[in-house]
């Protein structure tokens, strides 16, 4: 298991010790550093992380802000200089709120309600062709996984579109493409994860489903051309030009 990390501070030595502590963790990788929230925020629309180390005060606008004004959000561990703003963190329901100067251990049983949550997360039963879903507090339903045409994020929720109807979870986008097949369902853009079968066309930057077309996310067009080619779904008949447009 590795978790992708992005580091959001504004103090340089704080970085520096968050990426030494991360360092030590084998199962922590960065993916990227900022010592803004602004300068992150294209990254962040492209490339979700699983975990997002986060300071409160910063420049133009603050953590928590910023945490606001994301669609899809990662895990979250708030560092600060702070301690009296813990209170708000939880209230956003980060993992873990870390007091400056962070020590190794702390940093580490920080970590570990990260790995332990991505842990708890239902993985697809490989014998069974259907995944349960929670629709409303009470309620749990059984959705087959060949009728999922797309899923789509609706911020801190997704919408799971088929033939039969559309169902409204509360979970990010990245969170329910980890638990689809990687063989049956590719995430095109922020935006979107498809299920590969019901792909009628490739041209350019966008795939057809049902008469519709969807652009695929500059940062994952290679992948997703490789993917649906290897795979056989576009016939050779079918346009499939390598276009740099987004």
């Amino acid at each position: 298991m590795n978790l992708k990390c992005v580091i959001i501070d504004d103090e340089p030595l704080a970085i520096k010790v968050i990426e030494n502590h991360i360092s030590q963790i084998k199962e922590l990788q960065i993916a990227a550093v900022f010592n803004n929230a602004i300068d992150s925020m294209e990254y962040l629309r492209e490339h979700m992380p699983d975990l997002l180390f986060l300071d409160v005060n910063m420049p133009i606008i603050d953590g928590f802000s910023f945490l606001d004004s994301l669609d899809e959000k990662p895990m979250v561990i708030i560092t600060s200089a702070h301690a009296e703003h813990a209170a708000k963190g939880f209230d956003q329901e980060v993992l873990d709120y870390l007091v400056k100067p962070i020590s190794l251990p702390r940093f580490i049983k920080a970590v570990n309600k990260a790995l332990a949550k991505v842990k708890e997360q239902p993985k697809r039963d490989t014998v069974n062709d259907h995944i349960f879903v929670k629709v409303d507090k009470k309620k749990m339903k059984k959705i087959y996984l060949d009728e999922i045409i797309l899923v789509e994020s609706l911020k801190d929720y997704i919408k799971i579109i088929t033939p039969k109807g559309n169902h409204i979870v509360h979970k990010t986008l990245s969170a329910f493409t980890e638990e689809l097949s990687s063989d049956r369902f590719i995430r095109i853009h922020r935006s979107h994860t498809v299920s590969m079968d019901k792909i009628d066309a490739l041209e350019g930057n966008s795939v057809e489903i049902g008469g519709k077309r969807y652009v695929i996310g500059r940062s994952y067009l290679d992948d997703v051309k490789a993917k649906i080619l290897n795979q056989s779904i576009i016939g050779t008949g079918n346009k499939a030009g390598l276009s740099d447009d987004e």
